[in-house]
């Protein structure tokens, strides 16, 4: 099963109530034992997926959402394994994952399927697919030979570390862009001053929090901001138009991922403090 999630303008947005936000932005049930939970957006039609293997392995199925006959005939997809080691298999070829590393599987590929090294102790496996014109590599980037870029500082509680895996200097794709960022303890801010990139959409995945931690992500137009109340490993559809940044109760990680016109970092429009309303 896929659900639809149908794209939202920002007018409409503005009278929404805290569960209609919740409803159209929030994924809250991502990750389920032994399923492939997959969310479609009308947002430049991206697809957000979650899965835990605990037993036989999990297919990366299209269904009928695609009307396609594979997942992959007309798509891209990047899978950042969250939790204990495991294995996503495409095509016959076998890719491990430990912890944080990334693998992107490129337009074509007919059979995805993913399984953990050890089903007491799954594999978590988050995904994000994009429409795709063109072939690339499947090619797998452990957290290891990433490249770190740090950013911020403690003194403005958002000191971090930012991975880039799928973007024009690393695993290369079509439209998709896809990261990780962690902060360091006691910081808890991420893209502060905040920014929009009309041109593309972004997903953010929140993980590694505690049970009772707490991210507030802030969403909307500048002018009109509105938060969500995110728990650990759930996400958020961020639409064009909208800024997306958060604050944690505590330190914590987010993937971030990217489809749309452009395929830059350098295509987005940064908001001033006293523009944020």
């Amino acid at each position: 099963m896929m659900e639809i999630r149908y794209a939202a303008n920002p007018t409409d947005t503005k009278k929404y109530t805290t569960e209609k936000l919740r409803e159209e932005f929030l994924i809250e049930s991502l990750f389920e034992e032994g399923k492939i939970n997959l969310f479609y957006s009308h947002h430049d039609r991206v697809v957000i997926g979650g899965a835990i293997p605990t037993g036989e392995e999990l297919k990366l199925d299209a269904g009928d959402a695609l009307r396609t006959d594979y997942f992959l005939e007309r798509r891209e997809v990047g899978i950042v394994n969250i939790g204990p080691n495991g294995t996503v298999t495409v095509d016959g070829q076998t890719y491990d994952l430990k912890k944080r590393d990334c693998l992107y599987v490129g337009l074509g590929n007919k059979e995805v399927t993913l399984s953990s090294e050890d089903a007491s102790n799954p594999a978590r496996f988050y995904l994000v697919s994009s429409p795709a014109h063109k072939q690339y590599p499947t090619k797998v980037l452990p957290i290891a030979d990433a490249e770190p870029t740090k950013l911020g500082s403690d003194s403005e509680s958002n000191n971090r570390t930012i991975y880039k895996y799928i973007h024009g200097d690393g695993l290369q794709s079509c439209q998709l862009m896809m990261g990780m960022t962690l902060l360091e303890p006691n910081n808890m801010w991420n893209t502060m001053p905040a920014h929009v990139h009309d041109r593309r959409m972004e997903v953010y995945l929140y993980f590694d929090m505690e049970e009772e931690s707490r991210v507030f992500h802030f969403m909307g137009e500048p002018s009109e901001t509105r938060h969500l109340v995110v728990k650990n490993e759930q996400a958020i559809i961020s639409p064009p138009w909208s800024i997306h940044s958060g604050v944690g109760t505590n330190n914590y990680t987010f993937i971030w991922a990217m489809a749309g016109e452009n395929y830059t970092f350098k295509d987005m429009d940064f908001v001033k403090m006293e523009d944020l309303k």
